[in-house]
């Protein structure tokens, strides 16, 4: 374990979240672990994963041993203290310690105030997908609530931002459920409208055609199987790409069909879309409503079918905020200015 940081006298100054440090800044938490390798890991390397909770949180953390005290404003210090009991849960449980555990412990602290449940609850046990060459855990409240959903429906829609985990969660769970012989292929799809070319006219076979389009599966793809085994695996026909309009006419049973950038459909296509749906399959739409690129006067797909189907038996809607973007930190920052400029445009507009 790297040495033990020395307890600091710091001016009263705003942390991150805002909260005042002064008068409560002397406050004071002590926590005692049995295992010292399993605190190592919830330390991380050269203490990065405590300088990760301290530069959220606007606390300091000092190691001595098999002990943690925290320094700081009351609130954010119990905060850091529930933080911290949990990753240690889940370096228990066998579980990697690195930063995106972290980021995730700190969101679901956020969001699960006033709940009985903990981020290790959240982020082990049945919210955990294992795929051959990582185990995928959810890293907000409603990152969870999709991954309980995905699991327990046919029909699945996730409609947020980009980075939320809309792509990245479903494919992990068709990996999981295609090694595990739950379905017996994995199918992607999503509209082609952005290049504004057919695709006859582009070169290349049919795979390579829309390759550029469904680069994010095969990322997160390669990442949980590895490159040649996903290769091998196209080529037995366990993985199918296509354009959505290539799915006219088919019946797809005892698949994992994922439609991604659906806010790009047409109504027609969403309608003829979902008719696929057969047998021992199920079906995961995502897409940002607020990215729509069909042509001015064309209505979403993915719009009009939120507004026909939701509430169904059977199918569920699961919203994402800009809150729950798991990206880079800046990725979240972009789109609340975004989001921003748009309701003080609106504001202004209204006036």
């Amino acid at each position: 374990m790297a040495p033990s940081k020395p307890v600091k006298k710091e001016a009263p100054k705003n942390n991150k979240n805002g909260s005042k440090q002064g008068a409560d800044k002397e406050h004071s938490l002590r926590l005692e672990f049995e295992n010292n390798q399993k605190l190592q890991e919830v330390c991380g390397r050269h203490d990065a994963n405590l300088i990760q909770i301290e530069d959220r949180l606007g606390v300091q953390v000092v190691v001595r041993g098999n002990q943690i005290a925290i320094f700081g404003n009351k609130e954010q210090a119990e905060k850091a203290s529930v933080i911290l009991k949990d990753l240690y849960e889940i370096a228990e449980s066998g579980l990697p310690v690195a930063a995106q555990q972290v980021d995730a412990a700190l969101r679901l602290t956020d969001g699960l105030i006033n709940t009985r449940l903990t981020p290790a609850d959240l982020m082990s046990g049945n919210a955990l997908i294992t795929t051959p060459n990582k185990k995928v855990s959810p890293r907000s409240v409603q990152q969870h609530v999709y991954v309980n959903a995905l699991k327990s429906n046919s029909l699945v829609f996730g409609v947020g931002p980009a980075g939320t985990g809309k792509t990245y969660l479903a494919t992990a769970l068709a990996i999981h459920m295609l090694v595990s012989k739950q379905v017996r292929r994995i199918i992607l799809t999503r509209p082609v409208v952005e290049a504004g070319e057919s695709l006859g006219f582009l070169p290349g076979t049919l795979e390579e055609k829309v390759d550029p389009y469904l680069r994010p599966f095969f990322d997160a793809m390669n990442e949980m199987l590895g490159s040649e085994k996903v290769k091998q695996l196209q080529e037995q026909g366990a993985i199918e790409i296509a354009p959505l309009a290539y799915m006219r006419g088919r019946t797809l049973s005892d698949a994992f069909i994922m439609l991604d950038e659906a806010q790009n459909t047409t109504t027609a296509q969403m309608k003829m879309f979902l008719t696929r749906l057969g047998e021992g399959s199920r079906m995961v739409i995502s897409g940002d409503i607020s990215q729509i690129d069909l042509k001015r006067g064309v209505k979403s797909g993915m719009k009009d079918v939120l507004e026909v189907l939701e509430g169904l038996d059977g199918i569920e809607v699961v919203r994402f905020s800009e809150a729950d973007v798991v990206r880079h930190q800046l990725v979240s920052r972009i789109v609340q200015a975004y989001d921003e400029r748009e309701r003080q445009l609106k504001m202004r507009l209204g006036d």
